[in-house]
């Protein structure tokens, strides 16, 4: 999503289109996913709740995400529009699964240890993304010492491998965690209705629920933010003259500072709060952005992926086990459905934004500079939210849960 993607589209199906229309049409494709996972997935986590059905979920969205990463191989020169359109499905794969995925984090971890584990969790995304990603930059750069013609067909060939990847290391998942069964297991259609019922409820219980809403709107923002940045990087150093290799080497970067660094984030999490660790983040995001603006050589790419590196990890997985932390446990999956439907509408506006405003100046670096409406409020917002207040709330909600 972050690396290849952008490049090859840009480079390949997009050949002979202009590059801030291009630009347009990558952040539209991004968007368009973003609504589309947004709009189920309270609906799903509802469901999966009272389905006792998590795993199986999330086996549907990785078989769905890795299918269409693989067609990606497929798709001919110059046909951006079928590329937008199974990059979209595959997104929708790889953020529906995300939301079953997060919600097991209250099954193989003791509240005590959210900060850590999601910590982890994350550092060891980063670590094997970065292995397969080193891979295929190799590849990408030496096509001929794999037997391949150019480095075009290297990319295509990277798209087979990271639909291998993903499914193979999602076989463990599977077979190995456990996760909480509904107490009450129903019927196919009994379930919908069930979770139709419940998400309702649910939705009108989080407007009353003051700590859980100013949290998701403040990550709503702030979040928003992150995921452009990771979503429209390559394409912003491409618009302004960076070479694609020496954006992807700065990828590499990131992916490799955010293992270790993500692992200190969850200790600064465990030390003085997810809370203080996550608006530390934020602060280094808008001083990047600001950089972002002026920059002007490719070693200050260089400079900004080490950067983002040591704190997107972190704030990504402190989000996680703050949230998870402030939301009833039995009910998880249908509480993260919410939290990864704002995480999905909310990359709906930073994509757009990037987008319009490039096409409407005809300057990425305005483009960029505009996350600050993202950064700034998300973390006002987030600094009013009282930690203790929701972990306190979650408990009375698991108590009404259970007796339902």
């Amino acid at each position: 999503m972050a690396g290849f993607f952008p490049v090859f589209f840009k480079d390949y199906w997009s050949s002979d289109t202009n590059p801030t229309i291009s630009t347009f049409h990558l952040g539209t494709a991004n968007a368009l996913a973003s609504i589309a996972i947004g709009a189920i997935a309270p609906l799903l986590g509802a469901i999966a709740d009272k389905a006792g059905a998590r795993k199986k979920f999330l086996l549907f969205f990785v078989l769905l995400g890795v299918v269409m990463t693989g067609s990606l191989y497929f798709i001919s020169q110059g046909n951006w529009s079928l590329a937008a359109g199974i990059y979209i499905f595959a997104i929708i794969g790889f953020s529906g699964g995300n939301i079953f995925y997060d919600s097991l984090i209250v099954d193989v971890s003791p509240e005590e240890k959210f900060d850590f584990v999601s910590a982890l969790g994350y550092s060891l995304g980063y670590l094997g993304g970065g292995l397969l990603f080193a891979l295929n930059v190799v590849m990408v750069i030496f096509p001929q010492a794999f037997g391949l013609n150019n480095h075009n067909e290297a990319i295509r060939i990277a798209f087979l491998l990271v639909a291998v990847w993903w499914a193979v290391f999602s076989i463990p998942i599977f077979i190995f965690v456990k996760e909480h069964k509904a107490p009450n297991k129903l019927g196919t259609i009994n379930v919908v209705f069930s979770g139709f019922r419940q998400f309702y409820l649910t939705f009108r219980e989080i407007r009353k629920l003051k700590v859980v809403f100013l949290f998701l709107l403040g990550y709503w923002l702030y979040i928003d933010g992150v995921d452009t940045i990771i979503l429209m990087a390559v394409d912003y150093g491409m618009s302004i003259g960076l070479s694609s290799t020496s954006l992807i080497f700065a990828l590499l970067i990131t992916q490799f500072v955010g293992f270790p660094a993500a692992l200190a984030f969850g200790k600064i999490g465990e030390k003085l709060g997810a809370k203080t660790g996550i608006i530390i983040g934020i602060g280094v995001y808008g001083a990047v952005t600001i950089w972002g603006y002026f920059m002007q050589r490719e070693v200050e790419f260089y400079c900004l992926a080490v950067i983002i590196g040591l704190v997107q990890g972190g704030v990504q997985s402190l989000s996680r086990s703050f949230y998870a932390k402030i939301v009833p446990k039995n009910k998880a999956a249908e509480f993260f459905g919410f939290y990864n439907m704002l995480g999905k509408f909310a990359a709906v506006m930073g994509p757009i934004l990037i987008g319009w405003v490039s096409l409407l100046t005809g300057n990425p670096r305005y483009a960029i500079l505009s996350l600050l409406l993202l950064f700034i409020p998300g973390a006002i917002i987030l600094s009013c939210v009282n930690e203790k207040a929701g972990k306190q709330k979650a408990s009375e909600l698991e108590s009404v849960y259970d007796a339902r």
